[in-house]
């Protein structure tokens, strides 16, 4: 009987994983502070590049929670950028294709890092960011062609 019910338990076992796929492999401790501290550099310019770009330094609240559910290019699609942006946006402009790259790097690590709060965070951070500096990007444009 017992024999049973370990060959049932085993079988639903194997089963279960045949379903989810192999198991994310957690990332040794050396290896997430590596991931970590690349994610710590990497958002460290975006609040160089906001406070350059004359932003807060940080994303508000709102804003960050807004991107949960949002990917990383999803935040750059904010506006239709002006290709190539006039002479005055071009700085702006610039700093939000920055922001946006880092911004895309950061979610990929923070992938990497499956389940990492932390990471997720500092994701949705970015991708709030990026989003900020394309919309800041598209109303310097709105404004030059303005009489």
């Amino acid at each position: 009987m017992r024999r049973a019910i370990a060959g049932t338990a085993l079988a639903f076992g194997l089963a279960a994983a045949a379903c989810h796929g192999p198991a994310a492999i957690e990332p040794s401790w050396p290896e997430l502070q590596a991931k970590r501290n690349e994610i710590t550099a990497l958002w460290t310019q975006i609040r160089a590049w906001r406070h350059e770009g004359g932003m807060a330094v940080e994303p508000d609240d709102d804003a960050v929670m807004a991107m949960q559910r949002t990917s990383a290019a999803g935040a750059a699609r904010a506006c239709a950028l002006p290709t190539p942006p006039p002479p005055r946006c071009v700085d702006v402009c610039e700093i939000g294709g920055a922001i946006c790259d880092n911004a895309e790097d950061i979610c990929a690590i923070a992938d990497e890092l499956g389940n990492d709060t932390w990471a997720k965070e500092k994701c949705d951070s970015a991708k709030a960011s990026c989003r900020e500096a394309q919309e800041r990007c598209c109303e310097c444009d709105e404004q030059e062609g303005a009489p």
